[in-house]
């Protein structure tokens, strides 16, 4: 039996190494899941890993064979690579509606202090390999984290990081381009947007881009943080693009980025447009967020029965001027460690496990969007919602004059006699 410190054997087959509480890692393990599978008997985590992951049609949740060219592509660019694969019951009246999809996370490539275009180019080689192995594994659907083109600067407030902003059509979206063509993939590219339309002001955007290269459209993040060192308010504001969902050639998807996770009215509005996958990527880091990780995206693909994809960068980002967050602590140069961890939930309440929380990753799935309506039929949450009632009270509630709702004990202001 493996215990801290001792070396492990990760998903491609390299090992983990020794104990390093510097590097990002659980205890020596990539993740939760890694340490508990070395560390307790099969049979135990067996049951463990039941009640963390759940059963997804009464099964354990099954890994997928990929081919030898990810895998080699994994091992050579030293990436986590992981896939599984999420059944449906077989009906009678439609055939099996089965999607591979991909989530990409990874650290920068260059320190902050590194010139910004040579930043922005070392991160698109940086992914190459790794859209590469998605490529190559019959991805249909990929989505990359959040703001992936460039370090999460928001925490500095200073303007010069306003230089990675670039238009829905810029070059991180043209270098995307060529693998939608080239693996008939669809791909989610989250970046800092230049609207040169409207004044250049900056939005936080997804851009999704179809299986042929074109673009469909894109989505500007609804809610916008102001916590800790989260101050992105400083840069970009909340969007204004509603809830949409993209038709593709492979499903409906939909894009709830980063801070929006918080706000169950946020998931709800894209499952009521339609979505069977809803990407969430994202920047947060482990003292702020990690307890919550696991949670929210998993609650939000059960009460809305459509999958989650959820993606987080991983690596300690050191920024060349201290900054504080308004909290009466000293000045720090770094956000914190962003955790990595992304993975799948599905709207029977199985997930997979997580990437690494230290190293760029693939995540791989097979989904049968099938699951989705048949989980809507077993739970009735749509028929049972009430959806009337609440929106009678959100409209009572944004006005001025609201009054909450509460019925005060009449003995709690009777005086003693």
């Amino acid at each position: 039996m493996a215990r801290e410190g001792e070396v492990v054997v990760t998903g491609n087959g390299k090992p983990e190494g020794t104990h390093n509480p510097t590097n990002g890692s659980l205890c020596g393990f990539d993740s939760l899941h890694r340490l508990l599978q070395a560390s307790l008997s099969p049979q135990v985590f067996q049951e463990v890993s039941r009640v963390l992951i759940g059963l997804n049609c009464g099964k354990a949740l099954q890994g997928i064979s990929l081919p030898d060219p990810a895998k080699e592509l994994s091992s050579r660019h030293d990436f986590d690579l992981q896939a599984f694969c999420f059944l449906a019951d077989k009906e009678l009246l439609r055939e099996p509606r089965i999607v591979r999809v991909g989530l990409i996370q990874n650290s920068i490539a260059l320190p902050t202090t590194a010139p910004f275009q040579d930043q922005k180019r070392s991160i698109f080689q940086k992914l190459k390999p790794i859209i590469e192995a998605a490529g190559a594994s019959g991805v249909n659907i990929l989505c990359l984290q959040e703001a992936w083109t460039m370090p999460f600067a928001f925490c500095t407030r200073e303007k010069r990081w306003c230089e990675f902003a670039e238009p829905v059509d810029g070059e991180s979206t043209q270098f995307l381009q060529n693998f939608a063509r080239k693996y008939n993939m669809v791909i989610v590219s989250p970046i800092l947007e230049r609207d040169v339309k409207h004044g250049e002001t900056m939005w936080n955007t997804a851009v999704i881009i179809g299986n042929h290269g074109n673009i469909i459209g894109k989505h500007r993040k609804n809610h916008i943080p102001r916590v800790g060192d989260f101050n992105e308010s400083t840069y970009y504001m909340e969007g204004n693009t509603g809830h949409p969902v993209f038709e593709t050639a492979f499903g409906r998807i939909a894009i709830n980025v980063c801070y929006g996770r918080h706000h169950p009215l946020n998931w709800l509005a894209f499952g009521l447009n339609g979505a069977e996958i809803v990407f969430n990527p994202s920047a947060t880091v482990g003292e702020l967020s990690e307890p919550m990780w696991p949670i929210e995206a998993r609650n939000a693909a059960i009460a809305n029965s459509y999958f989650v994809g959820s993606i987080n960068r991983v690596g300690t980002e050191i920024f060349p001027n201290p900054f504080t967050s308004g909290d009466g602590k000293p000045q720090h140069a770094d956000f914190g460690h962003f955790y990595g961890s992304s993975h799948f939930s599905a709207p029977d309440a199985s997930c997979t496990p997580s990437l690494s929380r230290h190293k760029d990753g693939l995540m791989i799935s097979d989904m049968d969007l099938n699951l989705c309506r048949q989980l809507k039929d077993k739970w009735g949450f749509r028929m049972t919602a009430r959806y009337e009632m609440y929106a009678e009270m959100l409209a009572h509630y944004v006005k001025p004059d609201f009054e909450p709702q509460v019925i005060s004990d009449p003995l709690l202001h009777k005086n003693p006699s």
